[in-house]
């Protein structure tokens, strides 16, 4: 029997973990090795970073407008962190899904909770789902890999 994505629904991968823990590697690699594979691309309300693009890296929205599509329940998850808002509209995951490819969702473990809740409401999201949680070989390894990137305050 063939599982070809042309045989089979498309599936919706969520990659979740705490900081540092390697959930940003695995998707780049993934999405490397598995071209057909979609990326979900997500929303924020910060300010791009050289070479950014809205649409490819993310969408950009200000402020007012990612509330407003907070309050009219247009997300499948979000949050605000370190004074940003980011997000993941449940469009852009249905969109890929209904056009037969298979998207890989990269979000911290909060986020999982919230999409996992998201498809227990959702039949189109429950039967496409496919949860993974990394967790770091040990609390030393994570505080190493946290340190290495020195992207975090201490």
């Amino acid at each position: 029997m063939s599982d070809s994505p042309a045989s089979r629904s498309p599936l919706l991968v969520v990659i979740s973990a705490p900081s540092g823990a390697g959930k940003t590697t695995l998707c780049e690699r993934t999405l490397a090795a598995r071209p057909d594979m979609a990326r979900a691309i997500t929303c924020t309300t910060r300010r791009p970073r050289e070479g950014e693009q809205d649409g490819v890296d993310y969408f950009f929205l200000e402020a007012g407008d990612f509330l407003r599509r907070v309050q009219a329940g247009n997300f499948l998850e979000h949050a605000t962190v370190h004074g940003n808002s980011y997000g993941t509209l449940k469009s852009e995951v249905l969109g890929k899904l209904r056009s037969g490819r298979d998207v890989l969702l990269n979000v911290d473990v909060q986020g999982a909770a919230a999409v996992r809740a998201q498809a227990e409401k959702d039949p189109e999201l429950r039967r496409a789902l496919v949860t993974v949680f990394l967790a770091p070989a040990s609390i030393d390894v994570l505080e190493e890999r946290l340190n290495r990137r020195n992207k975090d305050s201490p």
